[in-house]
């Protein structure tokens, strides 16, 4: 069992050696004619331009707190959070590199099809999957094997969270400064492109037009990719400090709970290894239809779950061997988790798929204007978040059931450890699912990267039907980073518990104490919130932004026409989106981070409550806001294809604004509620001693 950290750390090695192949094979394509070379070159330098300025705005934060872990916990735990930031962001920052490579090289295969388009865009992807879990992966492994194993420093656990700590920083302000970006720029040039100037999306004539290209890759791509690297992180602390903290153990005594802390080491790399293999068996066909390009993307997530599976059964075997210990029963747990994750993101297919009634109703009540189109979506989302929480249920109960039958009450109740090594289970084949949603803003990109070179129709037609997947897959993803995020911030959650009465404290959960009952609805009305900040910030980023695209139109002759030698002033709208999305980032990362400090210093029994009100009603909102959102868009793009009067008519431009609307939900706020609940309930672990 002592060999199993660094088995880990080599997958994860063998992780990112893949992930320099992928690089390789993608930038040996070609990327196309050198209209398009310099339109590539324009997204990258706009994004790459963002991600300094942003990361420059980051780091300020990531000192400040550093600064207070050292003070209050320990200076080797901010060594350790600087870390868990540092690469974070490296990951962000090289998906995004080669996002921006594969966008032109996809367009160009398109015109020989999608057997020659979709695995260019899912290798660009692949990079992404396979950086983020390789560097999460080594660098969790690193901090483990280096405070706990070799130095067997003091509050050597306290160390290891705080790695989680800097993973979660840079994915809150990644994912809400990229989301403001990226649908600042997606909402003014679709209003004023698509409704108000009636041309098609992407057109060149739209200054708005680059800037949207470039925020498919600073949100939807690094900002997705810091997102997973703090779930899987996270998936996998919260296992080893719920023993370290339910066990009070240290570096020095960790005596027989040494399998408690590597088995989820272990599904960890089975996992790496299963997404290794599931990668290569992802192969298209000639055919634009939609579930024929589903069936080829999800047949590596698919090998991937099975192999895992097995390979569960087996480690749990190999580590749990014990007289007193049953290992079939964790390896359900995992497992148990693992099939949910599938199932939610089966959900969120279901319900953002143009193949369902649910997206097709959506079109359907386009034609009588935009107004039923968005109560469809708001009702689409909502019905779905039943579904979700149903399946969140049956996941908690089974993970429960099987660690309570592997270990009963041995070290800690086994039915929360359950829950807890469920959560890895979930996030396991992490880099084969980050590689199919990292494609889907790749295919995004190539689309608009077709039409602004005004290549042939029939690419814009195979890069529709690329993107129109993507959607869904992106949605799917989503469904598995927020319900491992619930899971995993239940078992930090009674880490907290545990690290509270380590302390010397004690933790009162009681509703009818006044302390957990404000605490609780403070908890449940922060995610609202939360979302109404980032929603609001991308409103205004983005009214900047159609006043600058109506001032174009209006002031550069020939623009709107479409006269030869105009073009439009792209950089612009670039700052825009770059100068907004930076500073109204700032308040709602600030918030899940301050909140809980200042609750924990003033009441423990007010921060349990908070943590349970925003873990349960940030999950709903999470699955809602991403449902809804994915099913607005993709209502859009089934009428593109010819449905409902096609493009330019009414039932579209009704759509075009359901699209809009959910631009914000799908890409800004539901996807950083994950991160939200999450970071509160880190950072009350880390600072627990200090609360008490």
């Amino acid at each position: 069992m002592d060999m199993i950290p660094y088995l880990a750390a080599a997958s994860a090695i063998l992780g990112l050696a893949l992930a320099a192949y992928y690089y390789r094979a993608v930038a040996a394509a070609s990327p196309g004619d050198d209209r398009m070379v310099f339109l590539m070159t324009e997204i990258q330098k706009g994004a790459r331009a963002f991600l300094y300025k942003e990361y420059s705005w980051v780091a300020v934060f990531v000192v400040a707190l550093a600064i207070l872990l050292a003070i209050i916990i320990a200076p080797l735990a901010a060594v350790s959070y600087v870390l868990g930031a540092v690469l974070s962001a490296g990951a962000g920052y090289v998906g995004m590199t080669v996002a921006t490579m594969a966008n032109a090289r996809t367009a160009e295969a398109a015109k020989e099809g999608p057997a020659k388009a979709l695995p260019i865009a899912f290798r660009g992807g692949a990079v992404m999957g396979f950086t983020v879990a390789g560097l999460a992966l080594l660098g969790l492994m690193f901090v483990y094997l280096l405070f706990v194993e070799w130095l067997q420093v003091d509050k050597a656990f306290e160390i290891v969270t705080a790695f989680g700590l800097g993973a979660s920083s840079i994915a809150l302000f990644s994912r809400v400064g990229g989301g403001i970006y990226t649908k600042a720029a997606d909402v003014g040039a679709d209003l004023v492109g698509k409704v108000e100037a009636g041309i098609p999306e992407d057109d060149p004539r739209n200054p708005a037009t680059i800037a949207d290209n470039v925020g498919d890759n600073v949100g939807d791509v690094a900002g997705m990719g810091a997102d997973l690297f703090e779930s899987y992180a996270g998936s996998i602390i919260a296992p080893v400090s719920l023993i370290a903290f339910a066990a009070g153990i240290g570096a020095t005594d960790i005596g027989d709970n040494v399998g408690y802390l590597v088995f989820p080491m272990a599904i960890a790399f089975v996992g790496m290894l299963a997404s290794i293999v599931g990668s290569f068996f992802v192969r298209a066909g000639d055919s634009t239809d939609s579930h024929a390009l589903s069936k080829a993307l999800h047949m590596g997530t698919n090998i991937a779950m099975g192999l895992t599976i097995v390979a569960t059964f087996i480690v749990a075997y190999l580590v749990f061997d014990g007289d007193d210990q049953k290992p079939w029963g964790i390896a359900v747990a995992v497992v148990g988790g693992l099939l949910v994750g599938w199932a939610l993101g089966k959900t969120a297919e279901y319900y953002t798929s143009d193949a369902f009634n649910p997206v097709k109703k959506i079109a359907k009540q386009s034609e009588t204007g935009p107004a039923t189109t968005v109560l469809s979506g708001v009702s689409t989302g909502m019905v779905s978040v039943a579904a979700s929480v149903g399946l969140i249920v049956i996941g908690v109960l089974v993970a429960w059931w099987g660690g309570d039958q592997a270990f009963g009450e041995a070290t800690i109740p086994g039915g929360i450890y359950g829950i807890a090594v469920a959560a890895i289970g979930m996030l396991a084949t992490t880099g084969v699912v980050v590689s199919v949603d990292a494609y889907g803003p790749i295919s995004d990109n190539a689309g608009g990267i077709a039409e602004m070179a005004h290549l042939d129709p029939s690419v814009r037609k195979v890069t529709d039907a690329l993107d129109s997947l993507g959607n869904t897959t992106a949605a799917i993803a989503k469904g598995f980073a927020v319900g491992s995020a619930a899971l995993t911030a239940l078992a930090l959650f009674k880490s907290f518990e545990y690290a509270v009465k380590a302390a010397g404290g004690s933790l009162d959960l009681n509703v009818g104490e006044v302390d957990a009952f404000i605490g609780l609805f403070i908890g449940a009305g922060l995610p609202f919130l939360f979302a109404a900040l980032t929603i609001d910030a991308v409103g205004r980023a983005a009214n900047k932004m159609i006043e600058e695209v109506r001032r174009q139109f209006r002031e550069i002759p020939g623009l709107r026409e479409g006269a030869e030698g105009v073009i439009p002033d792209s950089a612009r709208c670039v700052a825009i989106s770059t100068e907004a999305s930076l500073r109204e980032m700032l308040v709602p990362g600030g918030l899940a981070v301050i909140v809980p400090l200042v609750v924990g210093f003033i009441s423990v029994n007010a921060l349990g409550g908070l943590l349970a009100g925003v873990l349960v009603s940030g999950f709903a909102i999470a699955i809602f806001m991403a449902n809804a959102g994915g099913a607005w868009d993709n209502a859009k793009k089934y009428i593109e294809a010819g449905n409902h009067g096609g493009k330019g008519s009414d039932p579209h431009k009704a759509a075009v604004v359901g699209d809009t609307v959910g631009d914000p939900f799908k890409d800004t706020s539901g996807p950083a509620m994950n991160i939200l609940i999450k970071v509160m309930t880190i950072v009350a672990l880390v600072f627990a001693s200090a609360f008490v």
